[in-house]
């Protein structure tokens, strides 16, 4: 089932989110963030409308999906950037397609126009299920990171969408 994520569900988005720092190059960071990292990162999304929906599988939260600003100046209203992840137990599950579609659908009802995935450029699994969304090619950032002792590179994707037609 995939609903809007409460306060009690931080506890397992913290662990799937530290488990993709430590494991993989999902994220481009190397430390685990904290619980009261994660508290205050869902405050300032509910506060500023963000969606967080989480999927939870037999009372369990098995992966989460997020959407935030792209960029913060202005003509950048309408074009986001999301976050999509499932705990290690639940790949391959079709949970990810899941929740991008419910991504999908409240950047839709919210007007954006442009949805953005920034995608380590190692990461075919990823490339392909945002392909199979409709998601397109739009360059790479050669040597954007470094992390696991290796320069990385980040593929950018996007989706675009209805949006308004003039602001």
């Amino acid at each position: 089932m995939i609903r809007e994520a409460i306060k009690e569900d931080i506890v397992s988005i913290l662990e799937i989110f530290n488990e993709n720092i430590l494991t993989s190059t999902a994220i481009y960071m190397y430390e685990p963030q904290t619980l009261d990292y994660k508290l205050a990162w869902f405050e300032a999304k509910m506060a500023a409308g963000e969606p967080l929906f989480v999927y939870e599988e037999d009372g369990i939260v098995a992966g989460y999906a997020t959407y935030g600003p792209f960029r913060t100046y202005p003509a950048y209203l309408y074009t986001i950037e999301h976050s999509v992840y499932v705990h290690k137990d639940h790949h391959r599950k079709g949970i990810g397609t899941k929740l991008m579609h419910a991504l999908i659908d409240a950047a839709n009802a919210n007007r954006i126009k442009t949805m953005v995935a920034c995608i380590d450029a190692e990461n075919q699994g990823s490339i392909i299920s945002h392909e199979k969304l409709g998601f397109v090619y739009s360059g790479t950032i050669r040597n954007a990171g470094y992390k696991f002792d290796r320069w990385l590179d980040l593929a950018l994707y996007q989706l675009d969408l209805t949006g308004p037609k003039s602001i």
